[in-house]
């Protein structure tokens, strides 16, 4: 019986948004030309669960490249308004379109100049009534067993609110003002953000990255990867380009064999010509050649191919995860 009332509840919810999809009209697209004309924020506002709903779609809008923020309803009244500019908008949500602090919220909003997106399910409410654009989602009977709790509307709410937000977003896409790169701009501490930052971002530097000269002994070489505490060192030519590396795996393959530590010049040692990447490359990039050669360390070089650093695979633990 639980599994079966579990559905219904999904179904009841499910066909709330279809509803809503059916209903939409000519001020879906006038809500969207506001959104993408506003030179301001979009402050969503809400009371109760549509006010966490609210802050959702806020949420949503922020992070796709729309400027955002929440302003709760009776806070507003108390000095929160001075968050507000003429060059912003309005966003209200309240189901029955009579929610107290939304109503009251209308009258000072306008005053300021700003224009009004109610949310609401009743077009003959006071937010249905003066708001300057409505997003109607109809009568929708909550999921609720009880019939009141809001659950579907609230479902809704939400779909209407990421429908608005990320067909923005798609205008964004198409007259290339928002990207990939943007999107992970704003998200640095998830995966996408993490793979799209610069391989320079996160490569190791200075004492970090020793770089030698291919005169230098075996023995020298040895010596600053054990300082360094790091896992390779690279290897210039006399012009300071990039010509080669040396790496732990290099390490055990020259003790492998009778070599004079003392004598030997790293040039006859090395992995000459070792893959890089350039200044430009990202951490993704990084990331596909370590799995693909199965190696610890990428040189990363400038134009000129002088070297900036070293990218460690073990300082991109985590980078792959899904955020």
């Amino acid at each position: 019986m639980t599994i079966e009332y579990a559905k219904e509840i999904l179904k009841t919810e499910a066909e709330a948004i279809r509803k809503v999809a059916d209903m939409l009209d000519e001020g879906f697209l006038k809500a969207l030309d506001m959104v993408i004309a506003c030179t301001g924020k979009v402050v969503l506002s809400g009371m109760g669960k549509p006010g966490i709903i609210a802050r959702k779609i806020s949420a949503t809008l922020a992070s796709t490249g729309t400027p955002s923020l929440f302003m709760h309803p009776a806070e507003a009244r108390h000095g929160d308004l001075g968050r507000i500019t003429d060059s912003d908008i309005v966003v209200m949500l309240s189901n029955s379109g009579a929610t107290e602090e939304i109503v009251n919220l209308i009258g000072p909003v306008k005053r300021i100049g700003v224009q009004v997106i109610g949310i609401t399910g009743r077009r003959d409410s006071p937010l249905g009534t003066n708001c300057d654009v409505l997003l109607h989602i109809g009568e929708i009977e909550e999921a609720c067993p009880l019939k009141l709790a809001p659950s579907a509307s609230t479902t809704a709410m939400l779909a209407l609110g990421d429908a608005l937000a990320l067909c923005a977003l798609n205008r964004r896409k198409e007259d290339g003002s928002f990207g990939v790169e943007d999107y992970a701009a704003f998200h640095p501490g998830g995966a996408l953000g993490r793979a799209l930052m610069k391989a320079t971002e996160v490569m190791r530097t200075g004492d970090r990255a020793p770089a030698l000269g291919e005169e230098t002994p075996v023995r020298d070489v040895i010596q600053a990867i054990s300082e360094a505490r790091a896992g390779a060192a690279v290897i210039v030519n006399p012009q300071g380009a990039l010509s080669g590396i040396f790496t732990d795996g290099d390490l055990r393959r020259y003790l492998l064999k009778k070599h004079d530590v003392e004598k030997d010049r790293i040039g006859d040692a090395m992995t000459a010509k070792p893959t890089c990447l350039d200044e430009d490359s990202s951490v993704a990039d990084a990331l596909s050649i370590f799995r693909k050669l199965k190696i610890g360390e990428l040189p990363v070089t400038d134009k000129s191919g002088k070297p900036l650093g070293v990218v460690n695979l073990k300082d991109l633990t985590g980078f792959g995860d899904d955020e």
